[in-house]
């Protein structure tokens, strides 16, 4: 492979990790204690029957009083807010 290739390459590769990384973080915020299924179900690792289980959670115990309470939903693991942390708020 031809030097300016290689090196066009490493341009193109590094152009699509940090558009993609940029596009995450403009994605808005999503409010645990208000967001409805489709919102919830947007987070990373998050479907529409973990949404649900978020929203059932909240119903039976109040609003999470911070993002990593949201752990104690069965089916969300420390793992995915971590994930989602950068997305999540809580107000």
């Amino acid at each position: 492979m031809k030097p300016t290739s290689f090196l066009a390459t490493l341009v193109l590769f590094f152009s699509l990790i940090t558009g993609s990384a940029a596009f995450a973080s403009e994605q808005p915020a999503v409010n645990i204690n208000t967001a409805d299924v489709a919102t919830l179900a947007s987070l990373s690792g998050v479907g529409e029957s973990k949404a649900q289980a978020i929203i059932d959670y909240r119903e039976a115990n109040g609003p999470f009083d911070s993002i990593e309470a949201l752990a104690n939903v069965k089916g969300i693991g420390e793992r995915t807010v971590e994930k989602n942390a950068a997305r999540i708020a809580v107000k």
